[in-house]
């Protein structure tokens, strides 16, 4: 049971396929905000109809000996934002955020935001990965992830397929079996 809703974690809906493409007065940005301030930033955001982008996964807790679900960022502390320099303004007006990183290789974040929303959409256990290394890149060739584009690693063992958003030098990963892969 959950505790709250999932609350929008990308607004428009259309902003990481159509509106980043199209618009191009706008550029990204990645918002550090202070501890704990993802969600309520999104919420103003929104309200203000500031494009962002905010990684939410589900999250089985045990309260009180009951399961309840939450949703939390996948990324702790980091918000996609695609805005106008005024956009950018308003949206320190919130006092919610901490520092903010421009980005150099917008079309790069853009398809980094849209395997990581893959990944999620499909529901697939996943870890999240600091300081990335480099390895082979591969794209899956089948199943439910099919098309996804990332770095294969090892972890604890098991090979794993890594899906970095390089600007923050993280990512997020997934097991896998090889046999669904083949190298790019």
């Amino acid at each position: 049971m959950p505790i709250l809703a999932a609350e929008t974690s990308l607004y428009p809906s259309n902003l990481l396929n159509e509106l980043a493409v199209t618009d191009e007065e706008r550029k990204w940005w990645v918002f550090y905000t202070k501890a704990r301030q993802e969600k309520a930033f999104a919420r103003a955001l929104e309200g203000y109809e500031i494009p962002f982008y905010l990684p939410l996964v589900s999250k089985d807790n045990i309260i009180r000996g009951r399961k309840v679900r939450s949703h939390v960022p996948l990324f702790g502390g980091y918000i996609f934002l695609f805005t106008t320099d005024e956009e950018r303004v308003l949206s320190l007006t919130t006092n919610r955020v901490s520092n903010i990183l421009p980005v150099d290789d917008s079309e790069r974040l853009r398809l980094d935001l849209l395997n990581v929303t893959a990944l999620i959409d499909a529901d697939a256990p996943l870890t999240v990965e600091k300081r990335i290394v480099p390895g082979n890149r591969v794209r899956i060739k089948k199943g439910s992830m099919e098309g996804l584009e990332g770095v294969v690693i090892n972890r604890k063992g098991k090979e794993r397929l890594l899906v970095a958003v390089t600007m923050l030098q993280q990512g997020v990963s997934v097991e896998l079996e090889d046999c669904i892969v083949e190298p790019i």
